[in-house]
């Protein structure tokens, strides 16, 4: 999988991409994560890519031209399945939707900024709007991390074990379920003594019981 970031701040993209299971991947050969500087597709001296709104709105809004040249220059060397822009009133992030983007080959992912976007770029170049939530942050450079790295965790041999993935929360709609570790019993607190036994079907039971209580109880609108 190749995945390209269009950004007005690359160095804020730098270390989190770089770090853990995005590195692991991409030092093996599962991932290529590439940020481009938008500034680097202007026509201008002073390699502005903002401009005023018109009809006097405030704030700043990116300008079409260098978006489209970034895209377009991307676009002539390979073929892209998703061509994404991070915004507020995008569809919101979901497991679902990250298990479906680690199948795709190539992404583009432009990070929204200052103002907004001029529309056309929404409406001409952009195939997919992604929210991580609804509040409104800098700009979308902390959302293309995350969906980053929503998406590479679950691409095989990202993760030492595939399974861990498979059983985090929102796989199937539930919460995870507690867990535990060493020691069994640390200041009188006591692990679930199911847990102990060494019967998989009855903890596995267990935890299914627990995800469903705790999705009830935490958020019960996923069990709708």
């Amino acid at each position: 999988m190749r995945i390209d970031i269009i950004s007005v701040l690359p160095e804020m993209l730098e270390s989190p991409l770089n770090c853990s299971i995005l590195k692991r991947a991409q030092d093996k050969g599962l991932a290529e994560i590439h940020v481009h500087n938008l500034r680097d597709y202007t026509t201008n001296k002073h390699r502005k890519v903002d401009d005023y709104p018109f009809g006097g709105e405030a704030g700043m809004v990116m300008q079409i031209e260098p978006v489209d040249r970034a895209i377009s220059a991307l676009k002539a060397e390979r073929d892209y399945d998703e061509v994404i822009f991070t915004s507020p009133d995008g569809e919101i992030l979901t497991q679902p939707m990250a298990n479906r983007m680690s199948l795709l080959d190539n992404i583009i992912i432009l990070c929204g900024h200052y103002k907004g976007v001029d529309q056309r770029i929404r409406e001409h170049l952009i195939t997919k709007e992604i929210s991580i939530g609804d509040y409104v942050l800098t700009g979308g450079e902390l959302p293309a991390v995350i969906i980053t790295d929503a998406i590479v965790r679950l691409i095989p041999g990202a993760i030492g074990d595939e399974q861990s993935a498979l059983t985090d929360s929102f796989q199937d709609n539930l919460l995870a379920p507690p867990i535990y570790t060493r020691p069994a019993v640390y200041k009188g607190w006591e692990v679930p003594e199911i847990l102990l036994s060494g019967h998989e079907a009855k903890i596995d039971a267990w935890r299914h019981e627990q995800a469903v209580e705790r999705t009830r109880r935490l958020r019960p609108d996923l069990l709708k």
